[in-house]
């Protein structure tokens, strides 16, 4: 469970560092960059013969380059794309959904046939495209660096402040969006797992553990793509209720599980699982877009990606724990549950909080224009006085 935990908890721990590489360097060379060092993981990591070495070589090498390879993927959208920025998103990202499909049927023979080392070692070659990839990342949007120095090609390092751009934070409806996110996730990732260890513990060997895999990458993949269409016909920070419904839904599914002692039910809370699942991820880019705007968006995202690292490390191995010492997962996916619900309540005040934000902002242009006025209407008297005694002198004379 820690190698696994390790892993995902990386991928998203590492985003800070990655949202300010991108804005220093670009979306290109850090995909690029990222891609490489994950194929240097994973290819590593098929030469180790116990399982320490694993929490470097699969835990941390080959997780950061996933995460210096995975983040910039999601900025580079909003440069080509604004108004169908939810339906961009759910494409993308249906991707993974395509290959947790038919990723779980190939490793099976994978390792039937050629054992695990040489499985990372085939599991290279998609990195290697990953890496290929990176090259057409192409941003539309200029770069920190020709901007601040001046001529392309010469780079001048940025002030602090532009490199650590934490003015999002000053943004209540972000900072509620980035506390309340981590807090759903706490049980989120729990299901995903230990559901096939806890599928041997009630069914053993008789059921294909595989099909629940297949059932969570379909659905997910067709929600990535609805729920992503549907984003972009609800306005504004409204789009936030999506995940609040994708939270809920997937905590009640989560503590369905233990109630399932038919396989047929469990495959049906999978399916939901993975569809509300797609909805979360899918929409998770054009919330921030709207909340923080298109220049800070690089960090917005990485600040939340590095907040939830921490439920998603920790809450699986607390789950695994809780099976050691009780000697079944039922607990641990009520647990589980309860996250996600209090996450989305929290999420359920940010529409209300960016509206009160927008008619403040709308409100200090006209502040400042009327300001200006009574400025520029003084200075017009001050210089009618003075000019009316010089006027009368003048014609004196």
């Amino acid at each position: 469970a820690w190698v696994n935990s390790l892993s995902m908890g990386m991928v998203f721990f590492c985003s800070p560092i990655v949202s300010i590489f991108t804005d220093l360097f670009g979306c290109r060379k850090v995909a690029v960059v990222g891609a490489a060092a994950g194929l240097t993981g994973l290819l590593a990591s098929s030469f180790v013969s116990t399982i320490e070495p694993l929490y470097f070589t699969y835990g941390i090498l080959f997780a950061c380059g996933c995460s210096f390879a995975y983040q910039p993927s999601l900025v580079i959208l909003g440069h080509y794309f604004k108004k169908r920025l939810g339906l961009v998103n759910g494409i993308v990202t249906a991707g993974s959904s395509l290959f947790t499909v038919s990723l779980p049927f190939l490793l099976r023979v994978l390792l039937d046939s050629v054992n695990l080392f040489n499985t990372l070692r085939v599991l290279c070659v998609l990195m290697f495209i990953l890496f290929l990839a990176g090259f057409t990342y192409k941003p539309l949007v200029a770069d920190t660096k020709d901007k601040e120095g001046g001529k392309k090609g010469k780079f001048k390092f940025p002030p602090g402040k532009k490199i650590c751009n934490f003015s999002v934070f000053k943004v209540l409806s972000y900072r509620i969006w980035a506390f309340g996110i981590p807090v759903a996730l706490f049980g989120y990732f729990v299901p995903y797992v230990h559901l096939m260890n806890h599928v041997k513990d009630r069914f053993g060997d008789s059921v294909p553990e595989e099909v629940l895999l297949l059932c969570l990458g379909i659905t997910s993949g067709v929600g990535r793509l609805i729920f992503g269409r549907v984003a972009d016909y609800i306005p504004g920070a409204k789009k936030i209720y999506l995940q609040v419904a994708s939270f809920f839904f997937i905590g009640l599914m989560s503590m369905m599980i233990p109630l399932c002692h038919v396989f047929g039910a469990l495959i049906a809370v999978c399916l939901f699982m993975g569809l509300f699942d797609g909805c979360f991820i899918c929409i998770m880019a054009p919330i921030a877009f709207e909340l923080v705007g298109a220049q800070d968006v690089s960090q917005a995202i990485g600040f939340l990606l590095g907040l939830m690292s921490v439920p998603m490390t920790v809450g699986p191995p607390i789950a695994g724990l809780l099976r050691d010492k009780l000697g079944t997962y039922d607990v641990a996916f009520y647990l589980a549950g309860v996250p996600p619900l209090i996450g989305g309540a929290i999420l359920c005040c940010i529409p209300w909080v960016h509206e009160q934000q927008k008619l403040k902002e709308r409100a200090k242009p006209v502040d400042g224009e009327t300001t200006e006025k009574m400025l520029e209407n003084e200075s017009t008297l001050v210089s009618n006085t003075t000019e009316k005694p010089v006027r009368e002198l003048e014609s004196g004379i």
